[in-house]
């Protein structure tokens, strides 16, 4: 007996043609991101936020990203803040979590139409306590309902990975953003 596999082709093909990129104008179909400016003591974190913004619109999709002299749209970005500070403490009074928070900028253009299409203030954070091991910390490190052992993705440097899930959430904010807007 012959199985049809029309349900299976009907899937993949409307699976394969959906795309979030229908609020955005038609007439944009590439971004440039360049390096972001930093007006912070931070070292590293905006060639980090570069990155992870770029990594994120090749991974969601959307628009192709290009060099800027190629880009029917252009995401300049400043790290505006961070803050380090503690945000839990013991009984003793003693520091047992901090928050890491990346506030940012962001300006998206249209460079056809010569226009703002986006202006907007972004913030997010991580958390890191004052183990050097965040797989066992008892903190949900990134904000995603897990701990520890329940969380496959916490490991490393604690303050590294708050300052990763900080920008991580920034950029996925950011995404979002752009789709909503239109």
């Amino acid at each position: 007996m012959r199985k049809s596999l029309w349900p299976l082709t009907l899937m993949v093909t409307a699976c394969g043609i959906y795309s979030m990129a229908g609020s955005i104008p038609p007439h944009i179909h590439t971004i440039a991101i360049p390096l972001l400016e930093n007006r912070t003591a931070e070292f590293g974190v905006v060639e980090d936020m570069t990155d992870i913004l770029q990594e994120k619109f090749v991974e969601e999709n959307i628009l192709q990203v290009v060099p800027e002299d190629r880009a029917d749209s252009i995401l300049k970005g400043t790290v505006e803040k961070i803050e380090d500070v503690p945000y839990t403490f013991n009984a003793q009074e003693e520091v047992t979590e901090y928050r890491y928070t990346v506030v940012m900028d962001i300006t998206w253009e249209d460079k056809i139409e010569n226009k703002v299409l986006l202006q907007k203030k972004f913030t997010g954070w991580g958390a890191y306590g004052t183990s050097s091991d965040i797989s066992n910390d008892q903190i949900d490190n990134d904000g995603d309902g897990k701990i520890d052992a329940e969380d496959p993705d916490e490991f490393g440097d604690p303050r590294t990975f708050a300052q990763q899930s900080a920008i991580r959430k920034i950029a996925e904010d950011i995404v979002n953003s752009l789709l909503t807007t239109w």
